[in-house]
């Protein structure tokens, strides 16, 4: 299989990890030699509920015997998606009352970004520095990161970037701002929570100006950090919220979330001012819907802020690594230098853990498991990682 992997599938990297995929279930991947491997990863963030989780297959069963697509996105009632939006609006604060589904974080980030700037009538765009919010056009127009953007120029025109927590920047929003689009937790940049009410103090100066706040959740959402949203942790509701990644359940979705006064001047002037084939797909819709209700209806949030604790108890007590960052199950730690960090991952494959990497942070190993992920699970993965440090010492 891996031959033909290389031969006929597109490659993202040079070296990829090429682990040959039999099955997986709940912490576990299987290659197809039958060799476990500790999911310390989840589909990077994706797999809220581990995988295969029985209450997520059922429901995709129970659909798929039901209907698949059937019409293009907004033209239909279609139940799956129809209950999935009202759960969402109803353990959401007001005024995000109303979704719209599409089909992965990346397209979400373009919709919030045009409607922004339909409900401005506003150009400019502030993202942060460092920041990362996936790599179509628009979305890649928000990285500062030129060595990654200058290949693809032109980009989007009008955005500008300003330091995440620094107060001082919150001088460059102004009235010509359409959006400030911030990460609740930046990832890519090695999982830096929001400090001293930052995010307060930005919604409060979007406030100020008429511009908007959205806050990608991509990562940071669907009970991860021990909340549904990250950003009840933080003292701030946003204009617009962004979902993807751990909403689907292991399967591809994306949302953006706002008032239905925002929402709706995406109907007219133009009609259809943003559309969509497969987003809202009910087979997606179901295992998201299944997915949700799980983590707000068991105790998952609140034991990822046990496991928070349990990983940085284990972890911290060793010298090569300086820091975990991150809250619940968001977390990175951080060692002594990249070749630390690059040497424990490829050695943790080889040792049956699966670990990744952080895409600007070379010295973060990311540790973001599945909610349910046991507790002896989690000591076991870290008892790994302890011992290909011990070697290095």
């Amino acid at each position: 299989m891996k031959d033909l992997f290389f031969k006929y599938q597109a490659q993202t990297s040079p070296f990829p990890l090429g682990m040959e995929v039999s099955h997986a279930k709940g912490s576990y991947i299987y290659d197809t030699n039958n060799n476990a491997h500790l999911d310390f990863v989840a589909g990077v963030s994706a797999c809220t509920l581990g995988h295969c989780h029985p209450k997520v297959i059922e429901a995709i069963k129970q659909q798929a015997d039901q209907y698949l697509h059937v019409m293009v996105y907004g033209e239909y009632a279609q139940g799956p998606a129809v209950d999935l939006c009202q759960f969402i609006a109803d353990h959401l604060p007001d005024p995000l009352e109303q979704t719209y589904l599409v089909n992965s974080g990346t397209e979400a980030i373009e919709g919030a970004l045009k409607l922004a700037r339909r409900v401005t009538g506003r150009s400019q765009i502030i993202a942060m520095k460092n920041a990362y919010h996936g790599n179509t056009m628009g979305s890649l127009s928000l990285m500062n990161y030129e060595e990654r953007k200058a290949p693809f120029r032109p980009l989007i025109p009008d955005v500008h970037h300003i330091n995440f927590n620094n107060e001082t920047d919150l001088d460059f929003i102004t009235k010509k701002t359409a959006a400030v689009i911030a990460e609740t937790i930046q990832g890519g940049a090695g999982f830096i929570e929001p400090t001293n009410n930052y995010l307060a103090k930005l919604k409060a100066k979007c406030q100020s100006v008429g511009a908007l706040l959205i806050l990608d959740e991509i990562q940071p959402g669907i009970g991860r950090t021990g909340k549904l949203f990250g950003f009840e942790n933080y003292n701030v509701i946003p204009d617009i919220v962004v979902t993807g990644k751990g909403l689907g359940g292991g399967l591809p979705i994306g949302a953006f979330t706002a008032s239905k006064k925002h929402m709706s001047l995406l109907q007219d002037n133009p009609k259809m001012g943003h559309i969509t084939t497969f987003g809202g797909n009910p087979l997606i819709a179901a295992s998201a819907l299944a997915t949700l209700k799980e983590v707000v209806n068991s105790n998952l949030m609140q034991e990822t802020l046990e496991k928070e604790k349990l990983v940085k108890d284990l972890l911290l007590q060793h010298p090569l690594i300086k820091e975990v960052r991150g809250r619940g199950l968001m977390l990175a730690a951080i060692t002594k230098s990249a070749e630390v960090t690059n040497h424990v991952v490829l050695e943790a494959q080889k040792q049956g853990l699966i670990l990744f990497w952080l895409l600007f942070e070379p010295k973060a190993i990311r540790i973001t498991p599945p909610l349910t992920i046991s507790k002896d699970e989690l000591k076991k993965g870290c008892g790994i990682i302890i011992d290909i440090l011990n070697k290095l010492l």
